[in-house]
């Protein structure tokens, strides 16, 4: 038998962190077999193509074979869920292989989901279907190709078994590759327990990793929270001028790094409207559309929180007073960089290149008012936005035939067509707008009716054809082509009023 293929581990998080994991070995499967596997994700990771492209792959990539150097272990977390606090999750169902450094040397994390039970299951079985695995793929790759930071699938294995849910389900395992796995609820773990020595040592690995410009500096733990702030400022904006629900924006799945993680009851919004909530779970609307830069200020005082007595230079009165003072000026900013970073998203998708001379308001309030436009008319959010850029050119029979009263878009066509021409003496035809525009303006995204039916194809009939067609398509989301039209296509709006999502656990 040959060797199993070579990994270029380098662990740090299991070598330079002792008790903030519990090692632990995938489970055995039945029958491995390779259901998709990444191979431009796994060249820019440094890996062995030939070799994980087969059975070899399946069986590392159902846990069968765990590679030379990887280190399994489940790492320990704590976490708000729907606002409630649980003092212990941990990696239940999930377990981290090890770290490589990619081409570009950067540190990745290489782990699987759905590999059995560990010490942090909680009763559950530790398992994972076929659908939900090959959902995190498809909302993954298409997130990347989007350019919206993300956590990436490098394969999905069948595992020959049973997964026993609301039905039974094929089993399957996902390798996810992340910049990191450390969480908001990572801190929360050790600070819920007042282990400073051990919060100081996470916070201090952390700003090694992502921020290492901090390194040594003074007040570097207060500037660690400004760092995540401003990068969950930078993803939830772009989240929302994609039409992403994340669906479960628990404090456990939001990542210190800034990527999106957790393709659990995520979906895109098609109408646009900002109470859209699709998660079977998400009784109360917390994580709706419209609440989740709410919610991300929210999670970040819950990392203020855990911070503070790392901010603070002693723990006297005045001493924590002080920290609280500069942890609050760092949430109480969060909202100006949010709305900085959406405008600077809206405008380059309204076409516009340069700011006003008073700036934020006159562009904020067209952005708005297109919003609350598409919202009182019911248009698809993707379709609108990338029929703009067909009236950049002239072009509005498209725009127009979207809105349930074509009148109601003049007057805002009117003051964008001005705003347009206050920038645009180069090219007054607007085809480099239009062109700009496309290229910021989805034509294809996940479709949840698409997406549905590529799942259910793979789980209930073992057929692939529709969610590698469906990949295809999400890879090349600007480029609008005849075989990709029917991606494009909103759901029928009785499909989308009752549409629900699930947690696959």
């Amino acid at each position: 038998m040959s060797a199993p293929p070579a990994f270029p581990f380098d662990n740090t998080y299991a070598r330079d962190l002792p008790g903030f994991y519990v090692r632990c070995q995938p489970a055995t499967v039945a029958s491995p077999r390779l259901l998709f596997f990444n191979r431009e994700l796994a060249q820019e990771l440094k890996l062995d193509c030939a070799a994980l492209d087969g059975p070899q792959g399946a069986g590392v990539f159902a846990g069968n074979t765990v590679p030379e150097g990887a280190d399994p272990l489940a790492q320990a977390y704590a976490g708000h869920q729907f606002g409630g606090f649980s003092p212990q999750l941990g990696d239940g169902r999930a377990l981290l292989l090890g770290e490589v450094i990619d081409r570009r040397g950067q540190r990745r994390d290489i782990a699987l989901k759905g590999s059995g039970r560990t010490p942090f299951s909680r009763g559950g079985d530790g398992k994972a279907a076929v659908g939900p695995m090959l959902r995190e793929v498809l909302i993954g790759e298409a997130m990347h190709a989007l350019g919206i930071p993300t956590t990436r699938a490098l394969a999905v294995a069948a595992t020959g078994e049973t997964v026993e849910r609301e039905l039974p389900l094929p089993g399957a395992v996902l390798t996810r590759v992340a910049a990191s796995h450390l969480r908001v609820g990572t801190f929360e773990f050790f600070a819920a327990r007042d282990d400073l020595e051990r919060l100081r040592q996470l916070a201090d690995y952390t700003i090694a990793r992502h921020d290492p410009d901090l390194v040594g500096t003074p007040d570097r733990y207060v500037a660690l929270l400004r760092r995540v702030a401003e990068r969950q400022a930078a993803l939830v904006a772009q989240w929302m001028n994609i039409g992403f629900i994340h669906g479960v924006m628990n404090t456990d799945n939001m990542t210190i790094s800034g990527e999106t993680i957790d393709y659990g009851p995520c979906a895109f919004i098609e109408a646009y409207d900002p109470q859209a909530v699709f998660s079977s779970i998400d009784h109360g609307g917390r994580y709706a559309y419209g609440n989740q830069p709410l919610i991300a200020r929210w999670n970040l005082a819950r990392l203020g929180e855990a911070l503070l007595p790392l901010i603070a230079e002693d723990m006297t009165e005045a001493g924590i007073e002080k920290a609280l003072g500069q942890a609050t000026e760092v949430i109480d900013a969060f909202p100006d960089w949010y709305a900085r970073a959406l405008l600077a998203g809206q405008r380059a998708k309204l076409g516009l290149q340069r700011a006003t001379a008073d700036d934020d308001p006159a562009d904020t309030a067209l952005a708005e008012d297109w919003l609350a436009l598409l919202h009182a008319q019911a248009v698809d959010f993707t379709l609108g936005w990338r029929r703009l850029a067909d009236a950049a050119e002239g072009d509005e029979a498209a725009l127009r035939g979207l809105f349930q009263a074509p009148q109601a878009l003049e007057p805002w066509l009117g003051r964008w067509r001005e705003r347009c021409a206050s920038e645009d003496a180069a090219a007054p035809d607007g085809t480099g707008r239009a062109a700009r525009m496309r290229r910021v303006n989805p034509w294809v995204i996940p479709r949840n009716h698409r997406v549905e039916e590529a799942l259910a194809a793979a789980t209930h009939d073992d057929d692939l054809g529709p969610f590698q067609q469906l990949l295809a398509a999400l890879r090349r989301p600007y480029e609008e082509t005849p075989e990709n039209t029917p991606y494009a296509e909103p759901a029928p709006s009785d499909v989308t009023a009752c549409y629900q999502t699930f947690c696959g656990t």
